[in-house]
């Protein structure tokens, strides 16, 4: 290969040891890189290796301080100082290693004080590098894209590198000299692709569920006039008048259809105070009980309790009331069979 003068990596490290480099700043070599016979010298390896030794230090830096390994800019940071160092350390007399160095420089610069648009996220084909394998191009920028990017991130970074290597080989010294690299490209393709599909990913999570309405606790009372219900005197299931059946009939009806659950219901009978306390305890228990029995003849086939309380509970006094006509008439309320129920309401009913 024909030898020419070329920037120096001795004086790129200076500027790289201060952190100097930056995209916006293309770094001006200040002396020619030695010849070939003068390469050799400790004092020219001796800066070179400086050079490289201080942006490695920067890239550590960085990963010290919470950026990933495996995060794109940092990775592609990397990569081109590995390829750099790696044409370095073949004595390729181009521009290559240093302009390479240069593209690391720059990335690292970005991510030091956080300027965007990072330089990494352009790969240039640095040194007049060959563009070769435009499918392998496609495939990296559909990475790019794609949801599992994170976990593909390395992958692509230097596979992106290894194309501009490669298309510098090639531009060089043909095919065979690109061919190693190539394959490094190919291999870091597959494996991105193979990461970013096994790549968990965080997707939109769906709407909550609507949360069911809350349950319609409903309490309810209804009182049913026992003269009604029964003739005098009558407390059997077959002594129910026939308006008194009806008017279950109807509140059985009501009750399962207004109803998606009942958890409690009793049913109690009570008298006026005319008898004894015994006679009226009796009466009321046993109307309680044949009330209970139709219920469950209609299908409230729910728990359901009966009690009789006789005269113990009277809603209205009459304590003044005469002749005997008129007490019974108004002693009328004080007959009564109250059912209580609790139970949750059907959403159809207000």
């Amino acid at each position: 290969m024909k030898l020419t003068k070329k920037p120096t990596l001795i004086a790129l490290a200076n500027l790289l040891a201060v952190g100097l480099v930056q995209a916006a700043t293309p770094i001006q070599a200040a002396a020619p890189l030695a010849l070939p016979e003068a390469r050799i010298s400790d004092q020219a390896i001796s800066g070179d290796q400086q050079a490289y030794r201080l942006l490695q230090e920067r890239i550590k830096k960085l990963n010290d301080g919470g950026v990933r390994v495996g995060d794109y800019y940092l990775s592609k940071a990397q990569c081109w100082l590995d390829v750099s160092y790696h044409e370095y350390t073949r004595n390729d007399r181009s521009d290559f290693p240093l302009l390479a160095l240069q593209e690391s420089a720059k990335i690292v610069a970005s991510l030091e004080t956080g300027s965007k648009p990072n330089p990494g996220d352009e790969t240039p084909l640095v040194n007049g590098a060959t563009r070769l394998r435009d499918d392998l191009w496609r495939s990296f920028a559909q990475l790019h894209q794609s949801p599992g990017f994170a976990c593909a991130a390395q992958k692509v970074a230097c596979g992106e590198v290894e194309l501009v290597h490669a298309g510098n080989e090639y531009r060089q010294q043909g095919w065979r000299h690109a061919n190693p690299y190539v394959q490094l490209a190919e291999d870091a393709q597959a494996a991105a692709q193979s990461a970013a599909a096994a790549c968990p990913v965080d997707l939109p999570k769906p709407p909550p569920e609507p949360l069911p309405p809350r349950p319609r606790i409903a309490h309810e009372r209804v009182t049913l006039d026992m003269d009604a219900l029964f003739p005098f005197d009558k407390a059997g299931p077959t002594d129910l008048l026939p308006q008194g059946a009806a008017q279950i009939r109807e509140l059985a009806a009501r009750l399962k259809q207004g109803y998606v659950q009942i958890d409690t219901l009793s049913v109690t009978g009570h008298t006026d105070r005319l008898g004894s306390d015994a006679y009226n305890q009796a009466l009321s228990e046993k109307r309680a009980l044949a009330v209970k029995q139709f219920l469950r003849e209609q299908g409230i086939a729910n728990v359901i309790s009966a009690y009789g309380k006789g005269k113990s509970e009277p809603v209205a006094a009459c304590d003044k009331v005469a002749p005997r006509t008129a007490l019974i008439a108004c002693l009328q309320p004080n007959r009564r069979v109250e059912i209580e129920l609790t139970g949750v309401k059907s959403s159809a009913q207000p």
